[in-house]
C-alpha cells in the first residue's frame, strides 16, 4: 500500500478529484494549508506598501491506494493539478505499513 499526499493549487482541487475518480479512487483527505517552495511567495502592495506574502494558501490531498494503482494515481494527481506554472505543487508517495478499517477490523488492501 502506498500513501499519496500531493500538495496542489486550490482552484485545481475539483479537477484532480474527478481524475482520481475517472481511475475508482474516490476516498480522500483533504486539508486547507499554506505553505511555500522555492517561489518563497510572492509580493504584493496594499494601501500603497509593498510585502512579502511568505505562506501561499495550498490544499494537501491525502489518499491510500494499493501498489498496483499507485502510479495510475499518481499520474491523474499531476495530469490534474498542472498548469505548468511556478507553484504547481508536489506529490510524495509513502510506504504504507499497516491499514485498519475500524467499523469491520479489516486488514491491508482489504481495509481501503
Amino acid at each position: 500500500m502506498k500513501l499519496i499526499i500531493a500538495i496542489i493549487k486550490p482552484f485545481k482541487l475539483e479537477e484532480v478529484k474527478q481524475g482520481l475518480a475517472e481511475i475508482g479512487i474516490e476516498g480522500m483527505t483533504v486539508t486547507e494549508v499554506k505553505g511555500f517552495g522555492r517561489q518563497k511567495g510572492h509580493t504584493e502592495i496594499y494601501r500603497g506598501s509593498e510585502y512579502t506574502v511568505d505562506f501561499l494558501p495550498k490544499v494537501k490531498v491525502e489518499i491510500v491506494v494499493t501498489d498496483e494503482i499507485a502510479g495510475k494515481a499518481i499520474d491523474a494527481i499531476v495530469k490534474s493539478a498542472k498548469t505548468g506554472k511556478i507553484g504547481d505543487g508536489k506529490v510524495f508517495v509513502v510506504a504504507l505499513e499497516e491499514a485498519v478499517r475500524i467499523r469491520t477490523d479489516e486488514r491491508g488492501d482489504a481495509a481501503i
